[in-house]
């Protein structure tokens, strides 16, 4: 048997019952640390630190009968120098995956700038392997999705609330810094241009024709855009943000 304990926000991942206690975890042979804290819920890519016996620990080593663990979370990006390197940093510009369950997420990192894939038959499987070619940033409110060997930067999302969503995945990854908003197509991720308004005359409704002159597409799927209501909109979200 050991004795772990879960700091600050990994205690979102136990039972109430749980939380704030030592945990008494029961094993046979010599499993590694990362497999017994995944045992008992908490995924790798949220832990940002462990100490065995006191001292720091890395995912693979070896937890002994009548061990004391302490795993604490990753706080942000910008916190990594305080804590052992347990997590490889995320690659600047950051770029992510998102399961099926949020879609409305995909459409407005995609609007802060962010390459960000989603499609509503992305399987697990299929997401860890784009996570792992493409070196992506999982974002998911599966947790076993974020166990898969394969995921080395994750997060699961606390909120089911759009915009609390977007700040808690800002404050993680610190993104702060990297926001491009409005370069890149909501609908389909592509990287939009600005294009001659005659290029586009075919695709727009008559009023706006009249009342706007600047004009934006995406290459791929040939969605417009321009700087009406809806961009007003976005920018008071922006400034919320």
């Amino acid at each position: 048997m050991a004795h772990i304990f879960f700091h600050g926000r990994l205690q979102d991942f136990l039972p109430k019952h749980q939380r704030q206690q030592w945990l008494h975890y029961s094993f046979t042979g010599a499993p590694a640390l990362k497999d017994a804290l995944e045992a008992l819920g908490v995924p790798h890519p949220e832990i940002g630190s462990i100490l065995l016996d006191n001292q720091p620990a890395a995912f693979l080593d070896s937890l002994p009968y009548g061990a004391r663990v302490e795993a604490y979370p990753v706080v942000c990006e910008e916190s990594y120098e305080r804590l052992p390197p347990l997590q490889i940093k995320s690659p600047v510009p950051a770029c992510f995956v998102l399961d099926v369950h949020l879609g409305k997420l995909a459409r407005y990192l995609r609007l802060l700038g962010f390459d960000t894939l989603y499609e509503n038959q992305y399987d697990d499987q299929t997401i860890g392997q784009l996570a792992a070619q493409e070196q992506r940033i999982v974002l998911t409110r599966d947790i076993g999705l974020l166990k898969q060997k394969v995921v080395v930067w994750g997060y699961w999302l606390r909120s089911q609330h759009l915009e609390t969503q977007l700040a808690e995945v800002m404050k993680r990854f610190g993104l702060k810094s990297q926001i491009q908003p409005f370069t890149r197509c909501m609908a389909c991720n592509g990287s939009i241009v600005e294009v001659p308004k005659e290029s586009v005359l075919p695709l727009l409704q008559p009023k706006t024709k009249v009342y706007f002159q600047e004009f934006y597409q995406c290459p791929i799927c040939q969605r417009v855009y321009w700087k009406g209501s809806h961009y007003d909109k976005m920018q008071g979200f922006l400034e919320r943000l």
